[in-house]
């Protein structure tokens, strides 16, 4: 029988994902964590924990006291939010790994999820069609760490067959919690302003195109992803994953045409020359090869999505 762990439950990711994982095997068998304590009143449905996960002792004994068999581990700081300390942007993303890690030798747990990001591509890497193997040589501490991270997880794997897998995503887009800290945001807190029928400012510039995908997707590719056979996961660094890509302008046209008043503004900050590292368009070829994966979600269809079901969400609340 699984029991699941997933440290960082709160985030953006973890708020959606630990609800899937829940319909897929049973609330009883997983446990939310997340080191505030305020996250618990997202997850009624199952067992929550406080968990800091720097705290390896404590993870080490959770993992023990309810014999769990594989972690979901997502808790880090993120791209833009790295930048304002990169110093504890490393020590969370980079130390909170090898503690999973090592836990999962030392526990021999029988899978582990690590997300990784675009974020490990940089201004040498081709923008457009980006392949699995493309030159990696991230400018931000969190692109680092998940360059880092990458290869830890790959030496995990062939030196102690901890199976542990990992997407690079994208800008992730959902509607049922705040984005945290990322150069993506806008297109969350977007949606957000059109619904309250106010205008927007955008912190990149109007043409910058980055790739996307929209939670369901990226919740979807998880799962699969973990429920793919081990001889198919010939990747063990991290899987390219796409879903979609667009400009602010774009997203902002497409908002538009369901509230034809909304209005953007555009102000980049210190986020566009982040973005701008980054690639525009990525391949996904391996993972569609490998394990099947496809995205269902373009621009349109997300927008439609997320502006029907956010109002009665908020108001829900």
């Amino acid at each position: 029988m699984n029991k699941i762990l997933v440290i960082g439950a709160g985030g953006q990711l973890g708020t959606e994902l630990t609800q899937s994982l829940a319909n897929t095997y049973g609330s009883e068998a997983v446990i939310a964590t997340d080191f505030l304590e305020s996250a618990r009143l997202k997850f009624d449905y199952c067992r929550f924990k406080t968990l800091n996960v720097l705290d390896k002792e404590a993870v080490g004994k959770l993992l023990q006291e309810e014999q769990i068999t594989q972690v979901y581990h997502l808790a880090a700081i993120l791209s833009a939010n790295g930048e304002k300390d990169p110093m504890q942007a490393w020590d969370m993303n980079m130390r909170g790994l090898l503690h999973v890690l090592e836990l999962a030798r030392e526990h021999k747990l029988e899978k582990i999820f690590w997300p990784s990001s675009i974020a490990v591509f940089g201004p040498h890497t081709p923008k457009i069609n980006t392949p699995q193997d493309a030159l990696k040589n991230p400018t931000t501490v969190y692109g680092i760490s998940k360059l880092a991270g990458e290869h830890w997880c790959e030496y995990y794997f062939n030196t102690y067959g901890v199976d542990v897998r990992s997407l690079r995503f994208p800008g992730l887009i959902g509607y049922k919690s705040l984005a945290g800290g990322g150069t993506t945001d806008y297109a969350v807190d977007i949606y957000h302003q059109a619904i309250r029928e106010q205008n927007f400012t955008c912190f990149l510039t109007a043409d910058t195109y980055l790739p996307m995908m929209y939670m369901d997707d990226a919740v979807r590719a998880t799962m699969q992803l973990m429920a793919a056979p081990t001889s198919s996961i010939r990747v063990r660094t991290s899987y390219n994953v796409s879903g979609m890509s667009f400009s602010p302008r774009e997203i902002a046209e497409s908002i538009q045409s369901h509230y034809p008043n909304f209005q953007v503004q555009y102000a980049p900050d210190f986020r566009q020359q982040i973005a701008d590292s980054w690639p525009s368009r990525i391949n996904d070829d391996c993972a569609r090869n490998d394990w099947g994966w496809k995205a269902q979600f373009d621009l349109p269809k997300m927008t439609t999505e997320i502006l029907t079901k956010l109002p009665s969400y908020i108001h829900n609340l």
